[in-house]
């Protein structure tokens, strides 16, 4: 009888734990911020683009979104580009606690961006 009541107890508990730990991550742990660096491609200013991961976990398959973004200069299409509706972040591969994923572009004015979807990829650093 002890066990019957002990199991649900153990499985809430871990779900709690799961849920939880999913939740201290979100779109508003990712910071994005653009600076301009000064300098050109042509007449066009260059931005250098940090995504952040604040969160204690690991993210992949971060997306950002960003209406109208456009660059006089290639970008690195492993680091950003556009990808089912939105634009994929660092191919998808995950992004350490507080590290970060640069990338630059260049044009006339710096685009609004903003994170739109992220998976998290939390582990517990477990001792043997």
């Amino acid at each position: 009888m002890a066990a019957a009541v002990k199991l649900p107890f153990v499985v809430l508990s871990l779900c709690i734990f799961v849920t939880v730990r999913s939740e201290i991550c979100n779109l508003s742990t990712l910071q994005v911020q653009q600076n301009n660096t000064g300098g050109k491609k042509g007449y066009d200013p260059i931005f250098e683009v940090e995504v952040k991961n604040l969160c204690r976990c690991g993210v992949m398959n971060v997306f950002l979104r960003s209406e109208g973004f456009a660059s006089s200069m290639p970008v690195d299409p492993k680091l950003f580009r556009q990808e089912n509706g939105g634009y994929l972040v660092n191919d998808g591969k995950g992004i350490p606690s507080l590290m970060s994923v640069k990338f630059q572009y260049a044009w006339d004015r710096a685009f609004k961006m903003t994170p739109s979807a992220l998976q998290v990829t939390c582990q517990e650093n477990r001792k043997e």
